[in-house]
């Protein structure tokens, strides 16, 4: 069998890492951007798991109520939702035996670095989508594409066969 690539995303998140992505139904059922890094990580061969406490599933994997039903499962946890829809992330997510955050844009406030640094949680900023190789010329379409163009870009699983 052949051995796992692992593939760096920033300094400190690779695609070996366990990851939750937190939202809502309608995030996850509408495309929206909860649904899209759900994909963009499964894409990546990481181990992901999509958590809205409004879903039952998405497409065929299980969607979690909540952080709390991951205990010692996810090493990084990806809010997707507004910071007043999760006023106890970084407790919750210390709870839960992650050991990183990933704020999304809009996601990310004063107050939540604050308590990542008070529970020695490590705060990483930046979009999940800007990782993502997107196919020309319609790419160039996407904004993800343009502000992601200096970042680290990961190959899907059916792409790495073809490079």
């Amino acid at each position: 069998m052949a051995e796992k690539k692992v593939y760096p995303l920033t300094e400190s998140l690779d695609t070996e890492l366990r990851y939750a992505v937190l939202g809502r139904a309608e995030k996850f059922r509408k495309k929206r951007h909860a649904y899209k890094a759900w994909k963009t990580l499964k894409g990546f061969g990481c181990t992901v798991y999509p958590v809205a406490p409004d879903l039952k599933r998405c497409e065929s994997a299980k969607v979690y109520p909540d952080l709390v039903s991951l205990k010692d499962k996810v090493d990084v946890v990806i809010p997707c939702l507004l910071p007043l829809e999760i006023p106890r992330l970084v407790a919750e997510s210390v709870a839960v035996g992650a050991k990183q955050i990933w704020f999304q844009e809009k996601t990310w406030t004063p107050e939540f670095q604050e308590q990542c640094d008070a529970l020695g949680i490590i705060a990483v900023r930046g979009c999940v989508l800007l990782h993502k190789i997107y196919p020309k010329p319609l790419g160039y379409l996407n904004p993800c594409y343009w502000h992601g163009l200096k970042a680290v870009k990961v190959p899907e699983k059916g792409f790495r066969n073809r490079l």
